[in-house]
Order: C-alpha cells, then structure tokens, then sequence
C-alpha cells in the first residue's frame, strides 16, 4: 500500500494520540471544550512533554507567554504541584476566568499569576530567573521572544515554543508573513550563541531550547 506524505504524518500522530494514556479528567473537558471551539491548544502528546521538561528541570519558576485557558499551564502544575509558581499571560479575560476555574476544579496546588494583556509587554514587567519559558502567542511575534527568553530564563533554563512545523506551511514555496515569521524565529534561534535547541516533531513542531 503506498501512503501519501500527508496521510503517513496524520497516522502517526494518531497512533500516538491513540497510545497515550486517559488524561485528568478535568484535562479532557478542557481538550472538549477547545475542540468544540476550534480553540488551538497544545494536546496531550505536547502536554506530556512539558510535564517531563518541567520535572527534568526542576521548575519552580515558569512564564507563559501566551496561555489561553490554561490547559499548558495544568500540564505544568500536575508536574511540579505546589512548589510550582506560574505566570500567566494572554489578552482575553474571559480566558483567564475559565483557566483559573478548570485549576480550582482540578484541584491544582501550584500558585498561579494570571496576567491579562500582551504577553510580551507583560514580560518587560518581570525579573528572572525562570526556568522555563513557553512561548506560543500569535506567530508574527515570535521573533522578538528570543530576547525575552534569554534575559528572563537561568543557565539551563529552557524555552519551549510551539507550532515550528505550522501544519506543514514551512514547506510551502511562497509562504505568508506568519509562516515567514516562524521560519525566522527557528533561523534565529539556531543562530543564537546563547541557546541550543532542537525541534521535536510532535503534533505541530516543538522548539526546546536549552539557555546557555
């Protein structure tokens, strides 16, 4: 049987969703809640990730740039529990009340900083260390976290960005400014002398970058 580029890819992330194991259950409603909506969030195969990068690293101190309704940061806190402080950040306040309501049903123990606004404003109010910063705020954005990240996280922090594949689109012979924008940020990225990252093929591309 000859399988399609596209079709092999979709299979195998099924197969991976199929294996991974029930998640909280307070987790699945929320993955409900965003498909009903359209509503992009990290899935569980990349949640799965940030809960062992967040155990490797021994966080204490986490920074969202971008959270939506919270479902990166529960992965987070199931991982490190109270001894995790997070902050949040994202423009919608509705989001911040659903997030912080799925953490009280979760019965979540971290402590939580929800911040409503730009991410990246946000971000120039904060003193380091972190030690891990996720970015997954709007696309166009990303090139200028690089330098937010690497004055915010410690030696050995890690920064972690979504969606480096872009549903495939970095493939494409004449790409939009979005996609422009993610292709730069990798660029840059792998350009920096102050991280080393690598990509992990997941759902839509992972970026963990380790701060040097």
């Amino acid at each position: 049987m000859i399988v399609s580029t596209s079709d092999y890819w979709s299979q195998i992330q099924d197969y991976l969703t199929d294996v991974t194991p029930q998640r909280h259950s307070t987790l699945v409603e929320m993955e409900a809640y965003a498909k009903e909506r359209s509503f992009p969030i990290i899935g569980p195969l990349v949640g799965r990730l940030l809960y062992q990068m967040a155990r490797l690293s021994n966080a204490s101190r986490i920074l969202e740039l971008g959270s939506g309704f919270g479902y990166s940061a529960f992965w987070f806190s199931l991982a490190m529990g109270e001894s995790l402080s997070i902050t949040l950040t994202d423009g919608d306040p509705d989001n911040r009340t659903r997030a912080l309501e799925y953490f009280r049903r979760g019965e979540l123990t971290s402590t939580f900083d929800y911040r409503v606004g730009d991410a990246l404003t946000i971000a120039e109010s904060l003193s380091g260390p972190f030690d891990v910063v996720l970015n997954d705020i709007d696309k166009h954005q990303y090139p200028e976290t690089i330098d937010t990240a690497a004055r915010l996280l410690r030696p050995g922090g890690l920064f972690i960005t979504d969606n480096i594949i872009w549903s495939g689109r970095i493939l494409d012979d004449n790409v939009d400014d979005t996609t422009a924008a993610i292709m730069t940020f990798t660029r840059q990225m792998y350009a920096d002398t102050r991280f080393f990252p690598t990509i992990v093929p997941l759902r839509d591309g992972v970026l963990v970058a380790l701060r040097n």
